[in-house]
């Protein structure tokens, strides 16, 4: 049985790895096809994604989001389990496509974005407890294929939509087809030091 002051001391080196960029949660795995400096090509499995959308500016949907989700992983569900965080916390700002001849085009829904949280491999959809916020939607996402670039730094609107202006100019210059918006991915709290925080924009491809 772990006493308080284990537990406090295990808190405290869990925040310290943190601040210094030690990942220690679980990510999904993957195989790197193609390696380019930052950017990667990435073979993923399916995972099992805790989805909710929020209708508000970037900074706002984030906390409301990540808050909804925290509550159903901490034990707001039907079997009042708590499940293990993972990383990373994936963002994606919604889209309307409206198709047309060709090729498809896509508008961007003001103000709605979708916030993740990726759930530990060990569960299936059949035994994942159910969160009792109607908001909150569990699916599984299928094996893909997926591009991403690597930075560092704050994970501000900013930075993330020149990020991935980026990797869909290195995307288009190498002809590789884009399946989807781009995804923002945060790997470490926002207590790390900036320079040596793990953010990514994903986008689906081909």
């Amino acid at each position: 049985m772990k006493t308080p002051i284990f537990s406090f001391f295990a808190a405290l080196i869990f925040a310290g790895c943190s601040v210094f960029g030690i990942r220690t949660t679980e990510e999904p795995s993957y195989n790197v096809r193609l390696g380019r400096g930052k950017i990667e090509i990435r073979e993923y499995g399916a995972v099992l994604l805790a989805t909710t959308r929020v209708s508000s500016d970037y900074e706002e949907s984030t906390s409301v989001g990540f808050r909804r989700l925290a509550d159903y992983i901490f034990g707001k569900n039907t079997r009042e389990k708590s499940i293990k965080m993972t990383a990373p916390v994936v963002r994606e700002e919604e889209s309307e496509k409206i198709s047309m001849t060709a090729p498809v085009l896509q508008e961007t829904s003001a103000g709605k974005w979708t916030i993740s949280f990726v759930l530990p491999a060990n569960y299936t959809l059949e035994s994942l407890p159910a969160p009792l916020d109607e908001r909150i939607t569990i699916a599984e996402i299928p094996a893909k294929k997926v591009a991403t670039i690597r930075f560092s730094g704050f994970l501000d609107e900013e930075n993330y939509r020149k990020k991935a202006e980026e990797l869909e100019t290195w995307l288009t210059g190498k002809g590789y087809t884009m399946l989807s918006e781009p995804r923002f991915a945060a790997y470490d709290p926002p207590w790390t030091l900036p320079f040596l925080r793990r953010n990514e924009v994903l986008i689906d491809i081909q």
